[in-house]
């Protein structure tokens, strides 16, 4: 619960569910538990892509709503489309599933007032960019939209989803690579500590499946790159066999809500976010420290705000992208934290699992992605699997739920992001009055 008028902080989680069972978050979350993956050949789209090393990304199935695909004319006006870059018009369909089940679409003024939005996107509007900045080289200034520098910036995923509901709370964004959606949800729920909001609308959303934006990482050799053949077992946290990540789009978002605030209004409550840890390496432009200290310092804050012990935490939503470096050093931090005095006694019993195995790396839009999972997890105390987890490379000995989820009690979970620059970021939750 949130005490304003002390530094406890503990803040509640309305988790984005959509009403019908077959659609957005819950979908995925049903596909995910079963070990489907959405990652696919993407050379089709653009002949550029046959040029590239990697050739894969997980995709936002274009089609039907009633078939549990997504288009854009069954969520949006066709000025609303016009206006926003793709990145946005993903958040803007998640903002309406979160706030349909949250029950909470207000209208009084003091409540618009006390309502805000925190979504960020790590790239955002790239194919627009990249598309003006060709059709300017060749043709001038006349060629060039009136559209393209509201379309350009991140925080217009924020202003777009105020203006449709008319919030007038604080209205923030994160930009902060693949640390985005964590920081947007943390932020959030630290304006409601403070007293800046009673109700917030929070993520992060990601639309870069561009040649330009997957060739500048693959030249940086952060991709998959062995799997082209087969993409859904290229991403494959933890295993002896993984060789970089695979990017992925879509969005994420949730309704975060004071505790006291809820219950008047009987609010269906999820979670409860407990704390909210931040940090930096210091380190890298691209790289993590080898033992993973940056990630370490984060989850130690995350639990020193919750005020819990290492030992209460039952499963761990691990930011494990596939790299073969970044792997390893959260890995180690994992264990450093949780094992030992004041935590586990067996590696055997610290259980971590990646959901990127299965839908790829959503850049901004994965923290925001695996808080939700991480929070369905504690509502239904099932830890998700880490698939195409085949073969454990050294030095990882925990629980990974390889390939098959878990049914077991979950009280407390955290869920980790980093980013490039050493950014990082982890959550802590908990089932609801812990």
């Amino acid at each position: 619960m949130v005490n304003r008028n002390s530094s406890a902080f503990s803040q509640h989680l309305l988790q984005q569910s959509p009403l019908l069972e077959e659609e957005g978050v819950r979908q995925t979350w049903n596909r995910l538990l079963n070990g489907e993956c959405g990652i696919y050949n993407i050379r089709f789209r653009d002949k550029k892509f046959e040029e590239l090393p990697c050739q894969i990304a997980a995709v936002v199935p274009e089609g039907p709503r009633e078939l549990g695909r997504w288009d854009s004319s069954e969520w949006l006006m066709n000025d609303e489309k016009r206006k926003m870059a793709l990145f946005a018009q993903y958040a803007m369909t998640a903002s309406e599933e979160a706030l349909e089940d949250a029950g909470w679409k207000p209208t009084a003024a003091g409540q618009l007032e006390a309502t805000g939005v925190c979504l960020g996107s790590g790239i955002g509007n790239f194919a627009e960019i990249y598309d003006a900045s060709v059709l300017y080289s060749r043709k001038g200034y006349k060629k060039v939209s009136p559209l393209f520098v509201p379309k350009l910036l991140i925080n217009l995923g924020a202003g777009h989803v105020s203006m449709k509901y008319g919030f007038m709370g604080p209205n923030h964004s994160a930009t902060t690579a693949c640390t985005t959606g964590a920081h947007s949800i943390g932020d959030a729920a630290r304006f409601i500590a403070f007293g800046d909001a009673d109700v917030m609308l929070a993520g992060g959303a990601e639309s870069c499946i561009h040649p330009l934006a997957i060739g500048g990482f693959a030249r940086a050799r952060s991709l998959a790159t062995a799997y082209n053949g087969r993409p859904m077992v290229a991403s494959r946290p933890f295993d002896a066999d993984r060789n970089g990540f695979v990017v992925g789009e879509g969005a994420g978002m949730m309704v975060l809500e004071e505790l006291e605030h809820a219950k008047a209004r009987g609010a269906r409550i999820y979670a409860e976010l407990k704390g909210y840890g931040c940090s930096g390496d210091a380190y890298h432009m691209t790289a993590p420290r080898e033992k993973g200290e940056g990630a370490l310092l984060a989850m130690r804050k995350a639990l020193k705000n919750a005020r819990l012990e290492p030992s209460t935490v039952d499963y761990v939503n691990a930011h494990a992208t596939s790299t073969v470096i970044g792997d390893a050093a959260e890995n180690a931090a994992i264990k450093t934290l949780l094992l030992g005095p004041g935590g586990k006694q067996r590696a055997a019993d610290v259980n971590v699992s990646s959901t990127k195995g299965a839908i790829g790396h959503l850049l901004g839009g994965a923290g925001a992605v695996e808080a939700l999972f991480t929070v369905l997890a504690i509502h239904n105390n099932v830890m998700p699997p880490t698939i195409n987890l085949d073969r454990l490379d050294e030095g990882f000995d925990c629980n990974y739920a390889a390939n098959q989820a878990q049914e077991r009690r979950i009280d407390v979970a955290l869920t980790n992001s980093f980013g490039f620059g050493g950014t990082n970021s982890s959550l802590c939750f908990s089932k609801h009055g812990l």
